[in-house]
């Protein structure tokens, strides 16, 4: 499954290609001047000799592969460590929690058996009490049932967030790929930048900012499925509330019931706040980078002979 969504990652990235690259990239931002054009760039954008897209990819496939193979090797170390510490709780420590949960809801699970066949042999003045303490037993049950319920819903969730940093790496691997190919500091246009940014990611794409498309998909990605496991939990509440309604809707059962629906609307209400934010932010940010992407050529500050003799500095700022 990683493999098949890596593939159709590779496919998306060579398509966009062609539409990015425009011109000669080893001329984008060139002043002529060796001194100049020579300067080295921040660590985020070190440039590297090995250029084989088909490699970039292939090694991203693996958590941080991508950067080790391109020479970023601190971007690879982060991804490759959070990878693994959300893979550690995604396929271990939730399939630990669950087995405890099941461990711990065994003696209550005997004890209601027991009062079960008590009842049946009960006297009619037994009665009341056997079922009080069965009762009990029984919202322990269910306790727990409802907490491996919940942690279930967080492990699906979880794994979205897993899946979306994996996307987010192949992404950045990709552009570490096309800055050192195709970087550009040209304008462009910032209007072409909100057009393109309505629809998710590619305001990004146009802007050669990949990583930051991948960091917007993982948040896309992530937030939607945890909507839907918030929900599917205030709707399995909403049930459970309705039957602890009916037998005592003055119980402390029913209490805790209604409070973790209240937690799990909140929860899934703040996640669309999120989502939102996210994605007007996401327009927002394709509009200043567009704004600023030829804030680093070297063209804008430059040192010109003066006719009256000397030399003369010129800074230029375009907005």
């Amino acid at each position: 499954m990683v493999r098949f969504f890596a593939y159709i990652a590779l496919l998306m990235c060579l398509s966009v290609v062609p539409l990015f690259a425009q011109g000669d990239p080893l001329q984008k931002g060139k002043t002529g001047i060796e001194s100049i054009d020579t300067l080295t760039v921040n660590e985020w954008d070190v440039p590297t000799s090995r250029n084989s897209l088909p490699l970039t990819m292939l090694f991203s496939i693996f958590p941080g592969g991508g950067h080790y193979y391109t020479e970023h090797y601190i971007r690879g170390g982060f991804i490759t460590g959070a990878e693994i510490a959300l893979f550690y709780e995604v396929y271990y420590n939730k399939a630990y929690q669950k087995d405890r949960v099941l461990k711990q809801a065994r003696p209550f699970q005997d004890s209601v058996a027991k009062y079960t066949r008590m009842l049946a042999f009960a006297e009619q003045d037994s009665i009341f009490a056997y079922q009080k303490k069965r009762n009990e037993f029984v919202n322990r049950v269910r306790e727990k049932s409802d907490k491996k319920r919940e942690q279930e819903d967080l492990r699906i969730a979880e794994n979205a967030w897993l899946f979306g940093l994996h996307l987010y790496g192949m992404f950045d691997a990709f552009g570490i790929w096309w800055n050192n190919n195709y970087r550009s500091m040209e304008l462009r246009s910032m209007k072409k930048a909100i057009l393109l940014g309505l629809i998710p990611g590619l305001g990004q794409m146009y802007n050669g900012e990949f990583g930051k498309a991948g960091l917007l998909y993982m948040g896309l990605i992530g937030a939607s499925t945890s909507i839907w496991t918030s929900q599917k939990m205030v709707n399995y509440y909403v049930d459970r509330k309705h039957v602890m309604a009916a037998e005592d809707p003055m119980s402390e059962e029913y209490e805790r019931v209604a409070e973790r629906l209240t937690y799990y609307r909140k929860n899934r209400n703040q996640y669309i706040w999120g989502i939102a934010l996210i994605y007007l932010y996401s327009i927002g940010d394709a509009a200043v980078d567009a704004l600023l992407s030829d804030f680093d050529n070297p063209i804008h500050l430059a040192l010109l002979p003066s006719l009256t003799g000397g030399a003369q500095a010129l800074l230029t700022l375009d907005f």
